[in-house]
């Protein structure tokens, strides 16, 4: 798959509890961008946070936090990451859970493959 230049940055903000089935909804978007062809997506785990219930989720020094705020970040043009919009729209629904998701335009300087 060859990207480069305009593309889309689809970032979705949701809980670690939040879930589908009972798969986490993080690993559920992941596993749906791969499957639509997406040119890849990334996880990240935050450290702190709080969204529209402005309840504060914290991760504390020899305490596990029960619902850190997760980030799932996926680059593609912008035609492909519309069409996902309707798979994670579906994904919040059937997870019953909160969140937001944001769009940004970007550039992309250098997409490749591993050289093996």
């Amino acid at each position: 798959m060859r990207l480069a230049g305009e593309a889309k940055l689809l970032r979705i903000f949701l809980g670690e509890r939040d879930q589908v089935g009972h798969k986490p909804l993080y690993e559920v978007i992941v596993r749906c961008a791969r499957d639509a062809g997406l040119a890849g997506a990334t996880v990240t785990r935050a450290v702190e946070g709080f969204g529209a219930g402005s309840i504060i989720h914290k991760a504390k020094f020899l305490e596990l936090s029960e619902d850190l705020p997760f980030v799932v970040e996926i680059v593609d043009s912008d035609e492909k990451i519309r069409e996902f919009l309707k798979t994670v729209d579906d994904l919040f629904e059937k997870s019953n859970s909160g969140g937001l998701i944001t769009m940004e335009k970007v550039e992309i300087i250098k997409y490749t493959h591993p050289k093996k």
